[in-house]
């Protein structure tokens, strides 16, 4: 995404040093209280769009919000890459089926309840006059409010598990599993959507709509040459960097290239095969993901798992500067100014959707597929976040002409809430249970 105006650093410092400050300490205060520390992230973000409102004070201007974006983007690309480098593949070949049933009816259910509510407050039939003069069926734009509430941002989910030590539980495995094909699935429904309403249409210099006029088409190709060329790329830089660790172990150059392939993968991604940038940045993860341990030529022992390492080291910059940013910026977008009167009603009753449609339908799908009970409900709750994938879909119906422009603003309520209440239940659901061992770095002793 370009800028349409040049960021100007000197208004951006302030902010970030009231974001870097503020989550710290509520950070450290959600620790003693027990609660999440991502929590106090967010937490920071509303705080400071709250102090933003001081009439003469100007602390948020566009170029700080701008500047603000710009690198909370950049974090969740760290938070993703980050997840798929301490990911088990030996567990996600093992939730192959759960992942897919958790998807679909992920899908299914909260596309279902999003058009039943359109439908109820604004009718099954009729149609609607677009911008350009031309009408669409009612029927496409219920629909449309349906697929937004498809997409699923786990970034908030995530950071929670990885904060408990239990990411690579079997609940987070399916998570992140489930979190790959929807943005895959939700890419796929959106564009059919736009593409037979004729409304809209995917565009975009991706080698699928090079080869192919139709849109459906264009976009299964696009995924299809995307996995093709993520598998293809990630098992060459796989050995390339277990060669790297034989030749130079535990070098700062391994991190280093880590996060380059990342950041390449994310920009491939999006340019090329019109996915998301944070699913190239998992794959990147992936990719590095149980490259092995080494022996230490010091101490003649078997030293840290490799892919730890490159983590650690990642982390160290994710989480001093981007992380706090990505998830205060949640807040900072909460702008309720937009708010329409005679839109509360429906809008309630969307956001209600949008939340129980996805532990719904994911929890349902999760016990279906052989889960207990607990695992299946910390499914649906971990799938149910919201961040910024949902206000593009948005945006794409609010240009389209399918969806009002004031549903803007109840997304942004929905982000929040759903990332303030899934950490929050999440944590409870995990109450008096110990860590996964393999996701947690210190000994546990046996009972």
């Amino acid at each position: 995404m370009f800028l349409n105006f040049e960021i100007d650093t000197i208004s951006l410092l302030l902010p970030l040093a009231l974001i870097l400050l503020l989550s710290k300490l509520l950070q450290m205060g959600c620790k003693k209280i027990k609660m999440p520390q991502v929590v106090g992230m967010l937490l920071a973000g509303i705080i400071i769009a709250f102090v933003d409102k001081i009439p003469g004070l100007n602390l948020l201007d566009d170029s700080a919000r701008a500047g603000i974006k710009f690198l909370a983007e950049i974090g969740v690309v760290l938070i993703m890459f980050s997840a798929g480098l301490g990911t088990n593949l030996n567990s996600i070949k093992s939730s192959g089926v759960s992942a897919i049933v958790v998807t679909s009816l992920g899908v299914i259910v909260p596309m279902g309840l999003g058009f039943l509510v359109a439908g109820l407050f604004s009718g099954f039939g009729g149609t609607i006059t677009l911008e350009d003069g031309l009408t669409v069926s009612k029927t496409w734009s219920n629909l449309f409010y349906g697929v937004i509430l498809t997409a699923t941002s786990v970034s908030v989910t995530v950071a929670t598990l990885k904060e408990m030590h239990r990411l690579n539980g079997k609940a987070g495995t399916i998570i992140i599993s489930a979190a790959i094909l929807d943005d895959i699935i939700g890419v796929i429904v959106l564009s059919v959507i736009l593409s037979l309403s004729g409304a809209g249409a995917s565009g975009g210099n991706t080698l699928g709509s090079i080869m192919c006029h139709n849109d459906v088409v264009a976009v299964l190709l696009n995924v299809l040459f995307f996995f093709i060329f993520t598998v293809g790329i990630g098992v060459g830089i796989h050995y390339l960097f277990k060669y790297l660790n034989k030749k130079k172990p535990h070098t700062r150059r391994l991190p280093i290239f880590g996060l380059a392939f990342c950041f390449f993968m994310a920009f491939a991604a999006e340019k090329f095969f019109g996915v998301a940038d944070i699913t190239g940045a998992y794959f990147a993860g992936l990719a590095l993901a149980g490259i092995g341990h080494h022996i230490n030529p010091i101490r003649d022992v078997l030293a840290d798992d490799t892919s730890d390492y490159i983590e650690r080291k990642s982390d160290v910059l994710s989480y001093m500067i981007f992380s706090p940013i990505f998830f205060a910026n949640v807040g900072i977008n909460a702008d309720f100014t937009g708010l329409k009167a005679s839109m509360i009603g429906f809008g309630c009753c969307y956001i209600l959707a949008g939340l129980l449609g996805k532990v719904l339908g994911c929890g349902i799908g999760a016990k279906i597929t052989g889960n207990h009970f607990k695992d299946s409900i910390r499914i649906g709750i971990g799938m149910m976040a919201r961040a910024e994938v949902a206000l593009i879909c948005a945006n794409k119906g609010i240009d389209a002409g399918l969806v009002d422009s004031g549903m803007s603003t109840f997304i942004v309520i929905m982000i929040i809430v759903s990332s303030f209440i899934t950490p929050l239940i999440l944590k409870l659901t995990y109450k008096n249970e110990n860590p996964v061992k393999e996701d947690y770095n210190e000994t546990l002793q046996e009972p």
